[in-house]
């Protein structure tokens, strides 16, 4: 069984044969195994392609990830985007994009541009490297996230109290947006959608509920419609909000090492695989590979077994040893899964 079978085995409830799915999250320390800036692996599709590929096949990680910073659309968009040689590219909040908010009456989704296009090619190199080994994954920005990187996260953070009808409106097209970009990377060779909706996190229980968690269940409605499936991946606390996550639905949930995963299961039920959530820097990057076995066993306990993907809480930080990388690589191909 390759790792492409393995994830789909386990989101059909079957048998794995012994072994998780092993699915971290890789963007600088892809860049990092092939020697490769970051600046570059940002702009360059073949070289994020290869640093994908390499670190798949160092770490027999079971997925490739077109993912790799958040401002992919709002860069296409026409948000001002600040480029580093070495490091992710950020928002400008300075100068936002929808710093006059009667600038978005005049916005309206759009073709790919120079970002988007570069993520679609990196899905075509993937799909053609891989070759059926593990599956591909595509990326697309979540509701609140991509609304903070158009508008800036502490005047859309006001919005929500002084203006929802223009928060609805900014979602809408953010919505529209993504999903265009969506059916692309499905043409281009994805088979599972990352949908990144980090900011919804900060908004509590009552904000959430009101603003972002009818959008997300869009999301994942209109990306099954595709023929895609979803992960949904959401930095920080999500535990005020779990009960709602189950009716997200999507097939894969990240979470981030802070929530607790028997409670996480308790809430999203036993249908959904949930992926994750070691911390990323306290233990994967800076812990032992004693650590990282005995986070990912209490991991795999918490969640109930079955249905848990191996992974950290967020990004696999740049530098981690590679004794620790071996030792989440050796958890997920150890006998303790049931298959």
């Amino acid at each position: 069984m390759n790792g492409r079978e393995r994830i789909l085995a386990m989101l059909r409830g079957g048998p794995t044969e012994g072994r998780l799915p092993h699915i971290p999250i890789s963007m600088m320390i892809a860049a990092q195994t092939i020697g490769e800036r970051y600046g570059a692996y940002i702009r360059d599709a073949r070289v994020h392609a290869r640093g994908q590929l390499a670190f798949a096949e160092t770490w027999d990680v079971d997925h490739v990830s077109a993912i790799s910073c958040p401002t992919t659309e709002a860069a296409d968009l026409g948000a001002k985007v600040v480029y580093y040689d070495d490091q992710p590219p950020a928002i400008d909040e300075r100068d936002a994009l929808l710093a006059d908010k009667a600038r978005l009456a005049r916005l309206r989704p759009i073709p790919p541009g120079p970002r988007m296009t570069k993520r679609l090619d990196t899905l075509r190199h993937l799909a053609e490297g891989v070759n059926g080994e593990r599956l591909v994954e595509g990326w697309v920005e979540g509701p609140t996230a991509e609304s903070c990187d158009l508008r800036g996260i502490n005047a859309f953070m006001l919005d929500l109290f002084d203006d929802p009808p223009f928060v609805q409106g900014l979602m809408a097209l953010v919505f529209e947006n993504a999903m265009g970009f969506a059916r692309l990377q499905r043409e281009a060779g994805a088979e599972i959608m990352g949908v990144g909706d980090a900011a919804s996190s900060l908004l509590g229980p009552d904000l959430y509920r009101e603003h972002a968690w009818r959008w997300q269940q869009r999301y994942v409605d209109a990306l099954h419609e595709m023929g895609l499936l979803v992960r949904l991946h959401i930095c920080g606390n999500t535990t005020p909000i779990l009960s709602m996550l189950r009716e997200v639905a999507a097939d894969v949930l990240d979470l981030d090492w802070m929530v607790p995963l028997d409670v996480a299961r308790r809430e999203i039920g036993s249908e959904r695989v949930l992926s994750g959530n070691i911390d990323p820097v306290r233990v994967l990057r800076n812990g032992s590979p004693a650590g990282v076995r005995q986070a990912l066993a209490g991991c795999y306990s918490a969640a109930g077994g079955r249905r848990y993907a191996v992974n950290a809480g967020c990004e696999v930080p740049r530098d981690t040893p590679p004794e620790n990388l071996a030792a989440m690589r050796d958890f997920a191909r150890s006998p303790l899964a049931p298959g």
